[in-house]
């Protein structure tokens, strides 16, 4: 897989601690990769950093992404051949009550990365991660370009925004240079679903708490439209970046687009009731009830356009929606209803997946 790059090699994942990083470090795992993380804390109760039991499998380092004495120290003693920057709020509606939280998270956290980088200058590869959210979002009908517009009407859009801003100023100021060793790109993704998200104020997760315990889920936007991706979608592009960059550092510099196909673009209503025929509801309508109640703004429509991504990498995702859907139901319903062993899970679901990808042909399971 990626040409057997990452085998051996060590891999510093900043946000190891959460939903998209837990995934991203046990797949490296997977692949043989010598892996350390950095994050502030456990951001979920449950925690699929923990049910998985990543902290005994990997060289695990709680530290504060703002702070750049700490940042500086992990790299300096790590020493990674690569570096996955995912330490974020990710939440929108945390955004609303934290806005200072999220914009010196998002915002100053990355720049304390790229500043540690810039002072240390290690010959590793850098693939920073911000968000689909960092769009101006129109709410047009097709999907945005890595060369549209950056912005946001609300505050987590924003600080995404904000954080492409200094990535692109700092690659221009200092990586760009010629006696820079660091090789560094970012990768945009969202409307990304799996097992394991226990994070707040999110539709697929509220669906597994209320449902695990008997009970109906309230929506609040059943209209609304996205392009659902498993997650290990995104983590294929990010991988696949990061093999790219090592390979060649011509794209050093470049932002990428990582989305599902445009064919699973759903309705929140059309996800739920996907979903919930996995639980064994017979009717979907027990499932949920419409609240109509949105005590934020939430973009109606919003999703890429990743020929950049295809043309440039040769990457393309793999899974149609149904098989997206059966694997998030089935890591929710064996977490909650058969207490198995959640790293084997994990790890299956990736193999699943990789199995997949080779069947049809992808680059990256060469």
């Amino acid at each position: 897989m990626f040409g057997d790059i990452y085998n051996g090699k060590k891999v510093l994942v900043t946000g190891h601690t959460g939903f998209k990083g837990t995934w991203l470090s046990t797949w490296l795992l997977k692949m043989g990769a010598n892996v350390g993380g950095f994050s502030d804390c456990i951001p979920t109760q449950p925690s699929i950093f923990e049910e998985t039991g990543l902290a005994e499998k990997i060289e695990h380092h709680f530290g504060d992404i703002r702070n750049l004495d700490a940042v500086k120290a992990v790299i300096e003693q790590f020493k990674p051949d690569f570096i996955f920057h995912l330490a974020a709020q990710p939440i929108v509606s945390v955004s609303y009550s934290h806005p200072i939280d999220t914009i010196t998270t998002n915002v100053i956290g990355t720049a304390n990365v790229l500043e540690a980088l810039r002072l240390l200058n290690p010959d590793c590869v850098a693939v920073m991660i911000t968000s689909d959210k960092c769009y101006e979002n129109v709410e047009w009908l097709w999907g945005y370009k890595e060369t549209d517009h950056l912005g946001g009407r609300d505050i987590y859009s924003g600080s995404k925004g904000a954080a492409e801003v200094i990535i692109h100023s700092y690659y221009y100021s200092f990586f760009k240079n010629a006696d820079c060793k660091v090789k560094l790109a970012t990768g945009r993704a969202g409307n990304v679903i799996g097992g394991g998200d226990w994070a707040k104020d999110r539709i697929v997760v509220d669906c597994m708490r209320n449902w695990s315990e008997g009970k109906t889920v309230e929506i609040r936007s059943p209209s609304a439209t996205r392009p659902w991706q498993h997650v290990l979608e995104p983590l294929s592009g990010y991988l696949t970046l990061g093999a790219a960059l090592y390979a060649n550092g011509d794209l050093a510099g470049e932002s990428f687009n990582f989305g599902p196909r445009s064919e699973q673009s759903r309705t929140v209503l059309e996800l739920l009731s996907d979903l919930s025929k996995h639980w064994n509801f017979t009717k979907a309508e027990s499932a949920y009830s419409v609240t109509g109640n949105i005590p934020f703004h939430e973009a109606g429509l919003l999703k890429l356009n990743c020929d950049k991504a295809l043309f440039e990498l040769r990457w393309e995702a793999n899974l149609g929606y149904d098989d997206c859907v059966r694997l998030v139901s089935d890591w929710y319903y064996q977490y909650y209803k058969e207490s198995a062993d959640m790293y084997a899970l994990t790890m299956a679901q990736i193999e699943e997946y990789e199995n997949k990808a080779s069947q049809r042909g992808l680059v990256w399971t060469k």
